[in-house]
């Protein structure tokens, strides 16, 4: 063998590490309203979407995470350190107010959202057909579901006459919710009692709000930091014995008393398989918004036992798992 041709492979062999090294594998953002305890499921459901479409965490796609643990606040600073990254697609979840941060950050960065809302409703799409711009992503509904939570809590309780809605101040769809139940509370011929609180307090002036008006049950709005506080809340229904229906059933689960809305985990396993999507070439501009078929019916009966509340049978039928 001549001498140049040696050269040549040795050459070869050299440069094939660098190529290799050359192809990393695609930095994507993820960017969290919540905290990373308590996101343990929804991100192994989001992991899982990815691999579906063939991305594996540290072998096919890397993770930037960053966690607002529910201070919205900290939102606008932790999106920019992301796109400082140079991430190739970020994942806005924990709701709407981590959209909206990436929003106000970049118009070219795709962006898969997780949210509870109607993006045409908060300017995160045209349509949810066809979203438009660099966001598309998942809206499970759930605050569209506010109506039918107070049905199922006046169900439960049919004597009630006064029943409140929990909202948080700074969540984009608050003022939306409150009006939905507004009208829905005036069909079913109940009072409704507007409460507000935020994770840096307010929750204790709340139930002493609620018992001096005298309300009978509570409807708490779909909200990421609602979620990282849900041990402290369902405390503090048990303190005061006010049944409460939430949107998730990590709150039954967890000793509330019932929930209504869509399987978070399966929403976040649906964002994973849209950066999936987007990584293979897709633009979020032609990427429907995905939306749940289907919802569940939780109840806790131990928690119901313990608040000497006796569960309809209909309720018991109607409802997709029955704990304790």
């Amino acid at each position: 063998m001549d001498r140049r041709r040696l050269i040549g492979i040795g050459a070869a062999c050299v440069a094939l590490p660098r190529a290799a090294r050359a192809q990393a594998p695609p930095l994507v953002g993820y960017l969290s309203s919540r905290g990373r305890q308590e996101s343990e499921p929804h991100l192994a459901g989001f992991r899982r979407g990815l691999a579906e479409l063939g991305f594996a965490e540290g072998r096919d796609v890397s993770l930037e995470y960053r966690w607002a643990e529910g201070r919205y606040e900290r939102l606008p600073a932790l999106a920019g350190e992301l796109l400082a990254k140079g991430v190739s697609v970020i994942a806005a979840v924990g709701g709407a107010p981590s959209a909206l941060a990436v929003k106000a950050a970049t118009h070219d960065v795709p962006v898969v959202y997780v949210i509870g809302d109607d993006p045409a409703q908060i300017g995160l799409a045209q349509s949810l057909s066809r979203p438009g711009g660099n966001f598309t992503g998942v809206s499970f509904l759930t605050s569209d579901l506010g109506a039918k939570r107070l049905g199922l809590l006046c169900e439960l309780l049919p004597r009630a006459s006064a029943i409140a809605l929990l909202l948080h101040p700074d969540n984009p769809g608050a003022e939306a919710q409150r009006r939905e139940l507004t009208t829905a509370a005036q069909t079913l011929r109940r009072r409704l009692v507007v409460v507000r609180a935020n994770r840096d307090g307010g929750f204790e002036g709340v139930f002493e709000a609620l018992a001096r008006e005298r309300v009978d049950g509570l409807v708490v709005q779909n909200d990421a930091s609602f979620d990282s506080q849900r041990e402290r809340l369902i405390a503090l229904t048990a303190r005061h014995a006010m049944p409460a229906i939430y949107h998730i059933r990590e709150f039954p689960a967890a000793g509330g008393l019932m929930s209504y809305g869509a399987s978070l985990v399966d929403a976040y396993r649906q964002a994973g398989r849209y950066v999936g999507r987007v990584l293979k070439g897709e633009k979020p501009a032609q990427m429907p918004v995905w939306r749940p078929t289907s919802f569940e019916l939780v109840i806790n009966a131990a928690t119901a036992r313990a608040l000497r509340i006796a569960v309809p049978q209909s309720l018991l039928l109607e409802a997709d798992e029955v704990l304790g």
